[in-house]
């Protein structure tokens, strides 16, 4: 349809990433468009060829995503204009699924292994019990988050496997379904296993059963004067209040200088110092030198364009302390919209 907004996502079709932007971005306002990986996306948002997209940024079992943390530090330099301006958050239920299952037993109770390839029987400590006999199952496919939120089933019916990491659940549920001797299986989602018309092998498996992942969404760095921070970083003109605190997140990055003892505590003390709550910290190496970082920190508040507020008067004061910094986006918080 002509007119509509393209918005990226973590493909394929079937996708994690991909509800959650259905979630974010309902049709018939928007084209939601596959990219083969993270950092595909990324470069979509960074060129315009879309004007937003979404990406995997935690999971609340198995913590952040690597990739996602690495593309916002951009060491290369390729996504300087790419800012957050929203989030999704979405339960993760995932399924085991493959081909060519064995029925269940007579009895009705699913037949699985009693060992592991080594011979030694694992304690049962998963709180799933497969659908089906899982014998057959010499592979396992699915993207490296999914294998620590499903560690217990794994380790309970599928110990010793050889687990092979893909760029997506839904392109693990891809391969699968082309599996002509039906020995591989995939965790990936329902929506993923009825598209690819494989057999459901077992469900839920996640750990916790409260398991869900945050998305954030991406856009261009917008350079009018009415939008420079995203849809909802602008602000300005108006007192700065408790609410506004609880009902924004900014992202920020910076990197401290490593011989200076106190460099990072005293960063992390600007935002202490104006009253800001810091949500979540993370660090990923900063390729300057051996052992050393970027850090990440998310933050309550947003930024405003006219320079006002208490995130405003930290950034200010940041440039003082921190060897270097950036202002990744600021974004309604999901959970107090």
């Amino acid at each position: 349809m002509a007119g509509r907004e393209e918005v990226a996502f973590l493909g394929p079709i079937a996708s994690y990433t991909h509800q959650a932007a259905l979630n974010h971005f309902p049709d018939p306002h928007y084209t939601i468009v596959p990219q083969t990986t993270i950092a595909d996306v990324f470069a979509s948002v960074q060129s315009g060829a879309v004007s937003q997209g979404v990406v995997p940024f935690e999971n609340s079992s198995n913590g952040s995503v690597i990739f996602t943390l690495d593309l916002f530090a951009d060491l290369a330099g390729r996504n300087p204009d790419i800012l957050v301006c929203g989030e999704v958050y979405l339960g993760v239920h995932h399924c085991l699924l493959g081909q060519h299952s064995t029925p269940e037993g007579q009895d009705g109770t699913a037949r699985t292994p009693a060992e592991d390839v080594s011979g030694v029987s694992p304690p049962n400590k998963s709180r799933t019990k497969p659908l089906r006999d899982l014998k057959h199952i010499t592979k396992l496919y699915s993207h490296h988050q999914a294998w620590g939120q499903c560690n217990d089933f794994l380790t309970t019916h599928l110990h010793g496997i050889e687990r092979i990491d893909v760029s997506s659940t839904s392109k693990a549920a891809e391969i699968v379904r082309q599996d002509v001797a039906g020995c591989s299986a995939a965790i990936s989602s329902r929506m993923a296993g009825e598209l690819n018309g494989l057999d459901f092998l077992a469900e839920n498996l996640e750990d916790n059963e409260g398991n869900s992942t945050r998305f954030l969404v991406l856009r261009r760095r917008d350079d009018g004067p009415s939008r420079p921070d995203g849809r909802a970083g602008a602000g300005g003109g108006e007192a700065e209040t408790d609410d506004e605190h609880a009902r924004y997140k900014t992202l920020v990055s910076f990197t401290v200088r490593h011989s200076e003892p106190g460099d990072l505590a005293g960063c992390l003390a600007v935002f202490q110092m104006y009253g800001l709550n810091l949500t979540s910290i993370n660090s990923r190496p900063s390729n300057e030198a051996t052992w050393h970082y970027i850090f990440f920190v998310e933050i309550m508040g947003r930024k405003r364009h006219d320079d006002s507020g208490a995130v405003n008067q930290a950034l200010r004061q940041l440039d003082g302390v921190a060897q270097s910094w950036r202002w990744l986006g600021s974004w309604e918080n999901a959970l107090k919209a």
